[in-house]
């Protein structure tokens, strides 16, 4: 097999994935259509003479069973995504199928769902422990976390399990979490919630109906965004390895081809590629700063929401992304002014206004149709080749720092042997632009390329917000729309 090219944009690594990794030729379509009627003939009775890989070939679709959350799986501005999502897409793809998703309530139910044969692997941050290796056959580790134990900010931080006595912990049902406290040997009373999911939980000990739930860590990291009063307080020692399943039996082709999988996409540097386009614009988070947020969402966002959403409409834009927008530049002041004179809630220079036709810009709705025209113009600028995400990210740091500045910052990141056309590439590029050697380089010369890093990760925080408040009828924001609905 050769060697496999490092991943360049998020759809090249696709296709190098499919070009390299795949581990058998297709089969002509007639053998298919003779395996598939083999699987209708015989599937009743599993006695198919094909392998667990085979008969999902022959079915034409592979079945991942996962929850919905922020490292697994759900519904975002450009379809569906999510870490583990993302990961098995690229695994389904090596296998010539289409992937298809069933997202089940709890963590409970996922492996009396895969029992049922309700689905062909699970791939939903489940760690692989001694005892579930008696029903679950495991893929590889692709990732190691700590299970934390979390509180509400404002009352006391406990920093170890003895400081739990007495307080209210509840745990998901169907994890690993009941054993380690068992096995900790601390008298502790805790519950096991078989119905709530992570948020429900998180939201709990955020409205102080309970004191602390125990989460691993990379999921608490992405969920803290939307619970800003949540705190980790101390980590447990027992590390969970995290890996996909499958049914424990006889057959291991599907588990060797996850085996095969993640050896050459670590290789090509897919799994970090993901793990980075997930993970990383998180790591600048402030919850001081979602509080304002949220406060905002509540004060001002309601009057402006109409116009970001015509605005949204006339440009094909999302009007949560332009209401990001909105608010890291303003937090949503219409008489905002900024010490370099650009002005309005979209923050335009008066040579922007001129050239997008806007003659007040401190007046709300111009400003957001003005805002809105602009960023469309910087993505319709940009090659053609370039993908979303990556070509709203750089989009979003152009509308900070300019078009040229941007376009500074893409050559320089091809000089240095990066892809100019992925964001992750270009970001580590753009703050070069602040040092003499580099930016001398460059036909727009210094520009404080900070800025932009930062612009597009809180823009992208403020946007996954939004997202998800409106997914789960918040009622911010539901009670903002309802209120404009009666007026």
């Amino acid at each position: 097999m050769p060697p496999i090219d490092v991943p360049t944009t998020a759809a090249e690594d696709r296709k190098l994935l499919r070009r390299h990794l795949s581990w058998r030729r297709r089969l002509p379509m007639t053998e298919r259509l003779a395996v598939a009627a083999l699987i209708l003939l015989f599937g009743l009775s599993g006695n198919t003479g094909l392998n667990q890989l085979e008969q999902i070939q022959a079915r034409g679709g592979l079945i991942m069973l996962t929850l919905n959350g922020a490292t697994t799986y759900f519904v975002g501005a450009e379809g569906e995504t999510g870490f583990e999502y993302d990961l098995a897409r690229y695994f389904a793809d090596r296998l010539d199928v289409p992937l298809e998703v069933i997202p089940v309530a709890t963590i409970a139910d996922l492996i009396p769902y895969l029992q049922a044969g309700r689905g062909d692997f699970i791939a939903a941050n489940l760690s692989r422990t001694t005892e579930r290796m008696s029903d679950l056959r495991f893929g590889p580790v692709y990732e190691t976390v700590q299970p934390v134990v979390v509180y509400r900010r404002g009352s006391r931080r406990p920093q170890t399990l003895e400081d739990l006595q007495g307080g209210t912990l509840v745990i998901p049902a169907g994890t690993t979490y009941a054993a380690i406290l068992h096995q900790s040997g601390v008298a502790l009373n805790w519950t096991e919630d078989g119905e709530a999911s992570i948020e429900d939980l998180l939201e709990a000990v955020s409205a102080e109906t309970i004191d602390y739930t125990i989460l691993d860590s990379n999921v608490f990291e992405l969920n803290r965004r939307f619970f800003p009063a949540l705190r980790p307080a101390f980590e447990l020692p027992e590390t969970q390895q995290l890996a996909w399943a499958t049914r424990r039996m006889d057959d291991d082709s599907l588990v060797q081809a996850m085996r095969e999988f993640f050896h050459q996409a670590d290789q090509a540097g897919v799994v970090a590629s993901v793990r980075q386009r997930h993970f990383e614009h998180i790591e600048t988070f402030e919850p001081v700063g979602t509080f304002t947020f949220l406060r905002q969402v509540r004060e001002r966002l309601p009057p402006l929401r109409p116009m970001f959403e015509q605005a949204a409409a006339d440009y094909d834009l999302d009007w949560r992304l332009l209401a990001a927008v909105g608010y890291q530049e303003s937090h949503w002041d219409p008489d905002a002014v900024s010490r370099t004179g650009v002005r309005g809630i979209m923050m335009l220079t008066q040579r922007t206004a001129r050239q997008v036709g806007i003659e007040d810009r401190l007046d709300p709705a111009q400003s957001i149709e003005g805002g809105a025209r602009y960023l469309r113009s910087i993505i319709e600028r940009l090659p053609e080749r370039i993908e979303f995400p990556d070509r709203l990210w750089l989009a979003l740091a152009a509308y900070n720092v300019g078009f040229g500045h941007l376009e500074d910052a893409r050559i320089l990141t091809q000089r240095r042997g990066g892809d100019p056309d992925r964001w992750l590439d270009v970001r580590d590029t753009l703050p070069l632009l602040t040092q003499e050697r580099w930016h001398r380089q460059t036909r727009f010369g210094y520009a404080r390329g900070y800025e932009p890093v930062h612009f597009v990760e809180n823009v992208r925080t403020f946007f996954e917000i939004l997202l998800w408040m409106e997914g789960r009828d918040h009622p911010l924001l539901v009670d903002s729309a309802e209120d404009l609905i009666e007026t």
